[in-house]
């Protein structure tokens, strides 16, 4: 039997972005998962530049004009960046919003790898590097890799055993992958 654990941060907010064909130009569609509990609450959506540079701004123009800004406690991001390299400045979301930021990948991510591309392939990518680098390493949690701001591991931790019910991803990023599937391809699929 599963053990019951209380979650620190009962309403969430989850971002995940639409898949685009790799040679694709413009803007890429985001969906965000409103999450009370366990319980899909609602439904936001917007875009972001593919390889851009807008998406943390964008994240918090959604979540301040939504009716669900009072109750959001913690942002959540499947992954560092949306829509191909467009890096999320979480530092920023935190200081905006004043909530904890989660971010989290179900592999370990190369960073060499993302540095590399980042540096020879994008204008601003170094720029972006330095956000990555500030967000700091990811962490193994439980049965995933997380990158947190205004968090405890032992809250994050939680976080995850309370909302990872169909696997080792959080409900409101999986359910935000589905909807952005949907967005970008008329269906949803895919692991997350």
């Amino acid at each position: 039997m599963r053990k019951i654990v209380k979650n620190p941060y009962a309403n969430v907010i989850a971002f995940d972005d639409a898949p685009f064909p790799r040679d694709y130009k413009g803007d890429v569609k985001i969906a965000g998962a409103v999450f009370a509990g366990l319980r899909f609450d609602g439904l936001l959506i917007d875009k972001v530049r593919k390889d851009g540079a807008n998406s943390a701004k964008k994240i918090v123009e959604l979540v301040k004009s939504s009716k669900f800004n009072e109750h959001i406690q913690l942002v959540m991001l499947q992954g560092i960046s949306l829509a191909g390299f467009n890096v999320v400045d979480t530092h920023f979301i935190f200081k905006e919003l004043r909530r904890p930021v989660l971010v989290v990948a179900r592999k370990k991510p190369e960073p060499e790898k993302m540095k590399r591309a980042l540096l020879d392939n994008l204008p601003g990518g170094e720029r972006k590097w330095k956000l990555v680098e500030r967000l700091g390493q990811m962490e193994p949690c439980l049965n995933c890799y997380i990158q947190r701001i205004g968090l405890s591991m032992d809250e994050a931790e939680r976080i995850v055993k309370c909302t990872a019910v169909y696997g080792s991803i959080p409900e409101p990023l999986r359910v935000a992958h589905l909807i952005a599937g949907a967005l970008g391809t008329g269906v949803s699929s895919g692991r997350v």
